[in-house]
């Protein structure tokens, strides 16, 4: 493993929820946000533009020749290996890191947004999901959906940072932010019945990640305006919340034993990302 624990450092939530899972599957984990977190980093360092196009065509070209000289690119392709994972899922990562290097960046539709929180998250749920041994077609939909769900969060949560970077992904409205939300409400929603198909011993993890993500959310709406959205600074989720949503886990744990329902019957809002990228050949 590489000598940096990137989910430590910079995903507290994720790490938090990594904390219920088995050693070895976390380490696994760790080694897939690693290599995303590496990749993206080169989207959001200072450089100049020029620069980060080289940095970034350096580090897809070492993927892509399997340089095993960097850990974790090395590790990167042990999991593609030993999980099947098709390398679609990869580029179309990449595709999304690489949208973010340029001086503006703007989406202008509900689609370029689904597709862009596709790329750069729904990616990671769904590789997630492979090494998590999750294997209906059905339920990898709702891995997804649950990156596409935090994405939409994070893009919420943003919104000034990001417009200091020159990068509007919904307009800085109130309006916007909180429709962006109630988005990702749907995903949330589509994840859950899914969750009964990972193995027991993994399920407890995704269940707190997905609460505390999602917390997020209700906090930023609990904001009611820009003004006292912008106030707030960068939104996140204390410690006290955070084991507050992992006790209110343990009912969903229960909750989802107790259901007979399962994901079968969940109609997936994936046709705008599928007018651009088909999803079942990643699946």
């Amino acid at each position: 493993m590489s000598s940096k624990n990137y989910l430590a450092i910079y995903a507290k939530s994720f790490n938090w929820a990594g904390f219920f899972l088995p050693k070895k599957t976390y380490d696994k984990c760790s080694a897939l946000y690693d290599f995303c977190r590496v990749a993206d980093n080169i989207a959001d360092d200072e450089n100049k533009i020029a620069i980060k196009k080289d940095n970034f065509i350096r580090f897809r070209n070492n993927f892509v020749s399997k340089n095993y000289d960097d850990p974790v690119i090395k590790n990167m392709w042990d999991l593609i290996n030993e999980f099947n994972i098709s390398t679609k899922i990869i580029y179309d990562l990449f595709e999304g890191i690489n949208s973010d290097i340029k001086e503006n960046v703007k989406l202008n539709s509900k689609k370029e947004v689904l597709i862009y929180s596709y790329r750069v998250a729904g990616t990671v749920g769904l590789m997630m999901a492979k090494i998590l041994n999750v294997k209906k077609k059905q339920s990898l939909k709702s891995a997804i959906d649950l990156g596409i769900a935090m994405q939409l969060t994070n893009i919420s949560r943003d919104v000034v940072e990001d417009k200091k970077n020159n990068r509007f992904y919904i307009n800085e409205s109130f309006e916007d932010i909180e429709s962006t939300i109630k988005l990702s409400e749907k995903y949330y929603e589509n994840s859950f019945y899914s969750i009964k198909e990972i193995p027991f011993s993994f399920r407890f993890s995704i269940l707190v990640a997905r609460r505390v993500y999602r917390k997020i959310g209700y906090k930023i709406l609990n904001k009611k305006n820009l003004e006292s959205y912008k106030k707030s600074g960068k939104i996140y989720v204390s410690n006290i919340e955070k084991i507050i949503e992992t006790f209110l886990s343990i009912f969903d744990l229960i909750k989802l034993s107790l259901l007979s329902k399962n994901d079968d019957n969940i109609e997936h809002d994936h046709d705008l990302i599928n007018e651009e990228v088909n999803l079942n050949e990643r699946i």
